[in-house]
C-alpha cells in the first residue's frame, strides 16, 4: 500500500507576466477516483503555486513538477565550464539564480540569463546565441539522455527560444525549488524520505506514453481521449465533453500516472542515477 496520501502534478510555465494559461495543477488520492483540477478556472501565477505548495499541500503528497531541476553538468564537469563562479551543485545553482533575480517580479529569470557569463551558454530570443551554446538542441543532462532512449525528444535547459524551449520554465522552477527546500524534500537531491511530502521532476510525455500515447502525440485536447488515457492508468474517467486545454490534460494524466507509478521501486532507483548526478543534475521520475 502506498505511503502517499495524494498525488499532485503541476504543468509549469516560464512565460513572461504574472498569470499563465500554461500552469495547471491536478490532484488525486490513492484508489481509482479520477484526478481533479486544483482551483478549476483559475489562472495561476508562479508565486501562487509556491504559496500553495508551502501552505495548502495535504500531508504526505507526491508532487511532480514539469520542469528541469538543474542544468547539464556531467558532460563538461560543470554547469558553466570555464567560469570560476560556476556553482558546484544543484542547490547552489538554485540559490544563484534566485539571488540574481531577487528584484524581478513573478519569479522571472531575465537578470540571470542576461548576465555576462551565464549568457554565453544560453540560446536567447532575438537571435542571441551564446558563443558556448553548441549546435543542435544543446547540452543535455543524463536524465534527458535516458528520456531519448525511451523515445522522447527532450531539449536543452540552456535553450530559451521557440516552442520547444524549456529553459525559462526550468530556471523559474529553480527559484521555486530554492524557496521550497526548507519545507519539502526534493528528490533526488534529497533522499526519498520514509514519510512526509516529496517533490520530484516530471516529464508529462512519459506519463502520456504510460497511458498508451506515442511520444509524438502525447498532447491530449479532447475529453474522450483523456478518459481513454486515464483508463489505461487505472483511473475512473474525468467526464469532460469536448475540447480540453492540453495543460490541464497533461496535469490530470500525470497525477493519475504518479499514483500508478509511485510504488515502483525501479523508478526511484534508475541505473544512471548516481550520488553525484543526484546532487548536480537531478533526475526525472520515470526516466529509465
Amino acid at each position: 500500500m502506498t505511503r502517499f496520501s495524494h498525488f499532485v502534478a503541476i504543468d509549469w510555465s516560464g512565460a513572461a507576466g504574472q498569470r499563465h494559461k500554461g500552469i495547471a495543477l491536478a490532484i488525486c488520492a490513492p484508489g481509482t477516483q479520477a484526478p481533479a483540477l486544483v482551483r478549476p478556472g483559475h489562472r495561476w501565477s508562479r508565486a501562487e503555486v509556491l504559496d500553495w505548495l508551502r501552505s495548502d499541500l495535504p500531508p504526505a503528497c507526491l508532487v511532480g513538477m514539469d520542469l528541469g531541476q538543474s542544468l547539464p553538468f556531467a558532460d563538461c564537469g560543470a554547469f558553466f565550464p570555464g567560469w570560476a563562479q560556476s556553482p558546484p551543485d544543484a542547490r547552489a545553482l538554485w540559490a544563484m539564480v534566485d539571488a540574481a533575480c531577487a528584484d524581478e517580479p513573478h519569479l522571472s529569470v531575465n537578470a540571470f540569463v542576461n548576465a555576462a557569463e551565464p549568457a554565453r551558454h544560453f540560446r536567447r530570443h532575438g537571435g542571441r546565441c551564446g558563443d558556448l551554446f553548441p549546435t543542435g538542441r544543446g547540452r543535455l543532462r543524463l536524465t534527458e539522455r535516458a528520456q531519448e532512449k525511451m523515445g522522447c525528444k527532450p531539449y536543452s535547459n540552456f535553450n530559451l527560444v521557440g516552442a520547444a524551449q524549456v529553459g525559462k520554465s526550468s530556471l523559474s522552477g529553480m527559484r521555486v525549488l530554492h524557496r521550497l527546500a526548507e519545507h519539502l524534500a526534493i528528490w533526488p537531491i534529497d533522499p526519498l524520505p520514509d514519510q512526509g511530502s516529496v517533490v520530484c521532476e516530471i516529464y508529462t510525455t512519459i506519463a502520456a506514453m504510460a497511458a498508451g500515447r506515442p511520444a509524438s502525440r502525447s498532447k491530449i485536447r479532447d475529453g474522450a481521449a483523456l478518459d481513454t488515457a486515464l483508463a489505461a492508468l487505472g483511473s475512473a474517467p474525468f467526464h469532460h465533453a469536448g475540447p480540453i486545454d492540453d495543460h490541464q490534460s497533461d496535469a490530470l494524466i500525470t497525477a493519475a500516472w504518479l499514483r500508478a507509478a509511485a510504488d515502483d521501486q525501479a523508478l526511484w532507483h534508475p541505473p544512471g542515477l548516481t550520488a553525484e548526478i543526484a546532487q548536480t543534475e537531478g533526475w526525472t521520475f520515470g526516466a529509465t
